[in-house]
């Protein structure tokens, strides 16, 4: 005669299965999110390096033009600027300081973007000897995030190792990828301010070969201050 099985039993065992079954379903439903973002992630990168491109041409033409005309074209005023902190906090005042608190530039050799305007460049102007900055091209934004970026996730200091992590975090600001990340920071776009407070600041290295003098402003031979494009430069040594 064979002895029945405890009810208790068939409970565990049926919630064992239901409970494969849900982890089965939800697995099944990830690999296919992952898939659409993949299948976006591949468009997208494809749209926005035409983008740049015709924006490259367009760029050189005008210059032709104008020199055709006999007079020069005058680019549109930059709207990034990436950051970047050369000097400790010694010599710094209260207001210098909070303002480098305020931008995120908590420790040397820390950098971020900005997005340019009458008030941002009015705090550049005040913590003028501790930074250098410069307006960064795509490839460099690109190289920060891919070889240097991480998120800000639950407050914590998160390599962004996936598209899913930003997916997560940005997909209601149509932030699905690596690739749409840098273009919205590029871009400056209308979701700018989330994108780049998702990003943690960057952590570079000291620039190979050192810095010449960071008393003395970039223009009189020196680090600190505006270096326009050079900062593109100046990145790739600190990457």
């Amino acid at each position: 005669m064979s002895k029945q099985v405890p009810e208790t039993i068939k409970k565990q065992v049926k919630r064992s299965f239901n409970s494969k079954e849900v982890k089965k379903e939800k697995n099944e439903k990830r690999m296919k999110l992952l898939k659409e973002i993949q299948t976006k992630a591949f468009k997208r990168a494809e749209k926005y390096e035409k983008e740049y491109l015709e924006q490259e041409q367009k760029l050189v033409e005008l210059k032709q033009q104008a020199l055709k005309e006999g007079s020069f074209y005058r680019e549109p005023e930059p709207k990034l600027a990436f950051i970047i902190r050369i000097r400790g906090c010694r010599s710094t005042t209260q207001n210098q300081e909070k303002i480098l608190q305020l931008l995120r530039l908590r420790r040397i050799y820390s950098g971020v973007f900005i997005r340019l305007n009458k008030s941002s460049l009015r705090m550049l102007h005040f913590i003028d000897p501790y930074v250098t900055w410069g307006y960064p091209d795509v490839e460099t934004v690109r190289a920060l995030i891919y070889k240097r970026g991480h998120a800000r996730v639950n407050h914590q200091r998160k390599i962004i190792d996936s598209n899913e992590m930003i997916y997560d975090k940005l997909q209601k600001f149509d932030i699905v990828c690596m690739e749409d990340l840098v273009h919205e920071i590029y871009t400056v776009g209308k979701n700018f301010k989330h994108a780049n407070s998702f990003l943690w600041a960057f952590k570079l290295k000291p620039p190979v070969g050192g810095f010449s003098t960071v008393k003395k402003s970039f223009v009189n031979k020196g680090e600190h201050g505006n270096r326009e494009q050079y900062i593109n430069t100046l990145v790739k040594k600190m990457i």
